[in-house]
């Protein structure tokens, strides 16, 4: 942390939440066990166990269509799972109807016992002639109270909630446990983002068993394997079927709409935008989409709009049995687009498994403008704002101030106006100082507007960041955006890079996790994420994430390999990767830069020169990269005098990304240097910067 008195000063309570949910400086969740029984305990019956469920997938469906037939599926499971759980010591406590509750005196026979019977149920399954089994289960480790022939306590609650975080055929197991097994199972175990589990106050970690058939057959739910929870859920693109082909827009914008409402729902976890847009038309079966996003429900439909009329069909479908929960059409004028909205978000909700909570509360609304000619201006600004190129960011602006010229008490327009000019700033269409001024002047007006939208305070976040302003202002924006709306990836995405600027390591990774999780398909958090595992020397998971988005986010994906290899050493390897980063993106900063990079370490220091003179024509003048990339390459030649220059200029100018300087393993030379403090200490003065 960074001394008191600098702008760097920050109480650890404010916003850093560890792994456990807590400070960084708590005990994780995960840290093994310890149980010394007081005579207290040995008189109530309480004791350490590993304590497993089972449940049954789509056994409530499956019964309401072939009730027997489901008996006797039942009546086979139970017959298959009892000599297993028999075989390692396992005591049933009893069955819960479509599942089982189990006590192991070990966490390592309760998790042997649950890849034996997975083994089990896959190769019945693979068997062919027969309905398939397919189980979900959980597994935890904790205090165990007995209760007649039952058992209480929160290890079985936890063992209960880990459960269904599992995929069909998966299971999962506890940080408890993790560290019990670890080493001593052949399977792999993967890592989970930590999750708050109903009745806990703060996250707990959980991993996913890697069960190799899974992985061999396709069946798995992917790296982070959360397809299982039917609370994740992504909204696909709506198919326009409108006489008129230029309505894309407005199935677009009901698209984002429904997101933006069904995030507002407490309990539920809803992907971001900007990875549900690629499905649009997408011929792909519900099953791969779920595994891709790690989602358990898709919501789907179409929407046709002819003058003021509007008919919109939707469907909510279970990933893990492509059952579908709920489906209904609506025929309204276009003014009443958001009731039906709202009466969308309310049905979808209430459609998921254990939701009985939600459905009897009312699904917050969306602000809704004056003027339905403000509406359609913004849901086209709207639509435009995530093309990445130029003339589309500006079409956007135009379309934004004609809604708030419609309706200038429109909060949302206002929002959507300072994220346009955040998306033009960070792609060079504007000086950096200038979007900065544009951009926070609508985000003022749409938080002064509506206090209660989070979009309004996550744009404030993020230009507060962008101009260096203090910590103070920033975590106070980003607590309210956040407490408004926990499914803001650009929230979380922000105060990632916050975490890693200030060198709160913990909060940098869990952020940028987190941020990955609502928003895998984004380039942003899988940029993000990568740098994280890269700049905190975690190579292995670094790896393997690069390695996973290759097809995602190939750019930041090569370039992370590049650094990696380059690091290493391991300049022909680099070399392949540069190549094919130059090959995909030649006219990039990020190939230009591992370019100049790679020349650099080479030795070849004409063709390093090179490229700076060719950085320092392709971006304009304040263009927040150049001087970064800039002054990268001069490192790499070992010019620290030049490389301080820059990096001391884009202070100035606030386009310094301290967090790759202050963490990443490639510029620990910088950090030896004395000028590295006093950058430092120039950046986190407040209001030291910019003077």
């Amino acid at each position: 942390m960074v001394e008191d008195g600098t702008r760097g000063a920050i109480s650890e309570t404010h916003f850093w939440p560890g792994r456990d949910g807590g400070s960084s400086t708590r005990v994780p969740s995960h840290a093994p066990l310890s149980h010394k029984a007081s005579p207290r305990d040995v008189a109530s019956g309480r004791r350490l166990a590993a304590v497993m469920f089972t449940d049954t997938v789509g056994y409530t469906a499956s019964t309401q269509s072939n009730e027997g037939r489901s008996l006797e599926q039942l009546r086979q499971q139970t017959e298959l799972l009892r000599p297993v759980v028999a075989l390692h010591n396992g005591r049933e406590i009893k069955s819960t109807g479509d599942g089982f509750l189990v006590e192991f005196d070990s966490a390592l026979k309760a998790v042997q016992c649950a890849i034996n019977i997975q083994r089990r149920l896959f190769e019945r399954n693979s068997e062919g002639g027969q309905i398939p089994i397919r189980i979900r289960i959980g597994v935890h480790l904790g205090d165990v109270v007995q209760n007649g022939s039952d058992i209480l306590g929160d290890a079985v609650n936890i063992a209960a909630r880990i459960e269904p975080l599992a995929e069909p055929g998966g299971i999962c197991v506890s940080g408890a446990v993790y560290e019990q097994v670890r080493g001593k199972v052949p399977d792999q175990l993967a890592k989970l983002s930590p999750r708050v589990l109903k009745g806990l106050q703060d996250p707990i970690d959980v991993y996913r068993v890697v069960l190799s058939w899974n992985e061999a057959s396709g069946s798995s739910a992917g790296p982070d394997s959360e397809s299982a929870d039917p609370s994740r859920l992504a909204v696909l693109p709506f198919a326009n079927i409108s006489p008129d082909p230029n309505d894309e827009y407005f199935a677009d914008g009901l698209t984002e709409e429904l997101i933006a409402n069904l995030s507002l729902v407490p309990g539920l976890k809803v992907i971001a935008r900007t990875s549900v847009i690629g499905y649009r038309k997408t011929e792909k079966p519900v099953a791969t989409i779920g595994r891709e996003l790690g989602v358990g429900t898709i919501v789907e439909g179409s929407v046709r709009r002819a003058a003021n009329r509007i008919r919109v069909t939707v469907q909510v479908i279970d990933v893990a049995t492509a059952e579908h929960l709920w489906t209904q059409k609506y025929d309204d004028d276009l003014s009443d687009i958001f009731a039906v909205q709202g009466d969308i978000a309310t049905k979808v909700a209430a459609s998921l498994p254990g939701s009985i909570g939600r459905s009897r509360s009312p699904v917050p609304q969306l602000e809704k403008p004056t003027e339905t000619e403000a509406y359609l201006a913004y849901l086209q600004g709207s639509a435009l704002m995530w093309n990445p190129d130029e003339s589309s960011l500006r079409q956007s602006v135009n379309f934004f101030e004609k809604s708030i010229r419609a309706d200038p008490a429109y909060s949302r327009a206002h929002a959507g106006l300072a994220r346009a000019y955040i998306q033009m700033g960070d792609g060079g269409y504007l000086p950096w100082n200038e979007a900065i001024r544009l951009g926070s002047a609508a985000a003022d007006r749409a938080c002064a507007l509506d206090p209660d939208m989070a979009d309004g305070h996550v744009a404030r976040a993020e230009l507060a960041f962008m101009a260096d302003e203090p910590s103070e202002i920033l975590n106070r924006a980003l607590r309210k955006a956040l407490q408004l709306n926990p499914n803001l990836a650009t929230g979380h995405s922000t105060l990632c890079a916050m975490a890693g600027t200030y060198g709160v390591p913990e909060a940098y990774l869990a952020q940028a996790e987190e941020a990955y999780h609502l928003d895998p398909l984004s380039h942003e958090t899988v940029r993000r994420l990568g740098e994280a595992y890269f700049n905190l020397s975690r190579f292995d998971e670094a790896l393997a994430h690069w390695k996973t988005t290759m097809d995602v986010a190939p750019i930041h994906s090569l370039r992370g390999l590049a650094d990696y290899s380059i690091l290493r050493g391991d300049l022909a390897q680099a070399e392949v990767h540069v190549r094919e980063l130059e090959r995909i993106a030649p006219s990039s900063d990020y190939a230009m830069v591992a370019r100049g990079w790679l020349s650099a370490v080479k030795g070849d220091r004409a063709g390093a020169m090179q490229i700076i003179a060719k950085l320092n024509d392709t971006f304009v003048e304040g263009a927040s990269r150049r001087l970064m990339a800039v002054g990268s390459v001069y490192y790499a030649l070992g010019d620290l005098d030049r490389f301080f220059d820059c990096m001391n200029l884009a202070a100035q100018e606030h386009t310094i990304q301290l967090v790759r300087i202050r963490s990443s393993p490639l510029f620990s030379g910088a950090r030896k240097d004395p000028r590295f403090l006093e950058l430092l200490s120039r950046y986190f003065q407040p209001n030291a910067v910019g003077k």
